[in-house]
């Protein structure tokens, strides 16, 4: 298989993407953009720490979404006859992805592509750093222990279903040994990434770990100054939390994690577990 350039990567998301706007999907990622070397910029935080000992309340929207419901395959379905059909356009984007050739040594060590999986018409996004070996294996993201807790942290935590969501990562082939992707193959890989949020458009982000938030977010912070606090991108809300990973390898920050989710919660209008009946 011959080798994508930038530029034929380019054309290509530049192309599919115009599709998306004379099919009615506005503020769209522009092909251009691949060729930056700079990380993007447009993040900006919205809140101060919000942790219980902050003097400041986590901001909450003023007309609060409704959580993301279980039978939104009816709503897709409507949406779809629309001209709004996101399973089409996230399939044409995954198979762009299973071409890509961008990053010899990630490609040479794959078994298959990570794309993501879950709600195309979710108002949350939940986002990692990269595939390890079992997601390789099964080319879905977030399984084996680390997506056991994910499911966890959705489903016990935040009252929802795994199938409510969708999950993706920053890059979508496995680095081997499982270490963090490096800044050349975060830049390649994020226009895929660019392309799957304005395709899903979601009104809130779940950064799972600081190489998932520092890529998206585009600001070079640890994970204890990038929690508690509440971003913009492109439109939606973003909370950072720690990956799950680390979360197997220190329990003790479950605590921390848990009061991200209730920051996220707070924020989406969900009801917290005290609470409900």
């Amino acid at each position: 298989m011959a080798q994508l350039s930038k530029t034929s990567l380019s054309y290509y998301l530049s192309e599919y993407l115009a599709d998306l706007q004379r099919a009615g999907v506005q503020d769209v990622w522009r092909g251009d953009d691949v060729k930056s070397e700079e990380p993007p910029t447009t993040a900006r935080r919205q809140s101060v720490q919000t942790s219980p000992s902050a003097t400041e309340p986590a901001p909450t929207p003023a007309s609060a979404p409704q959580p993301p419901r279980s039978s939104s395959a009816s709503d897709g379905a409507v949406r779809a006859s629309q001209g709004d059909d996101r399973v089409a356009q996230l399939q044409t984007i995954a198979a762009e992805v299973a071409k890509c050739e961008l990053c010899p040594e990630l490609v040479s060590n794959r078994t298959q592509t990570v794309f993501g999986v879950g709600n195309p018409y979710s108002e949350l996004v939940f986002i990692g750093e990269g595939p390890g070996a079992e997601e390789d294996l099964r080319g879905e993201p977030f399984v084996g222990r680390s997506g056991k807790l994910l499911t966890d942290m959705i489903e016990k935590g935040m009252g929802l279903s795994r199938s409510d969501v969708f999950i993706c990562n920053v890059v979508r082939c496995r680095p081997p040994g499982n270490r963090n992707p490096a800044e050349s193959e975060a830049r390649a890989c994020r226009p895929f990434l660019d392309a799957t949020l304005d395709v899903v458009r979601p009104k809130f982000v779940c950064c799972l770990g600081a190489v998932a938030a520092t890529n998206l977010l585009g600001v070079n912070e640890s994970m204890s100054r990038l929690r508690g606090n509440v971003y913009e991108y492109k439109g939606a809300q973003v909370v950072c939390t720690y990956h799950p990973a680390y979360l197997l390898r220190n329990p003790a920050a479950k605590k921390d994690a848990w009061q991200d989710l209730q920051l996220l919660m707070k924020l989406m209008g969900l009801e917290l577990p005290s609470r409900r009946r």
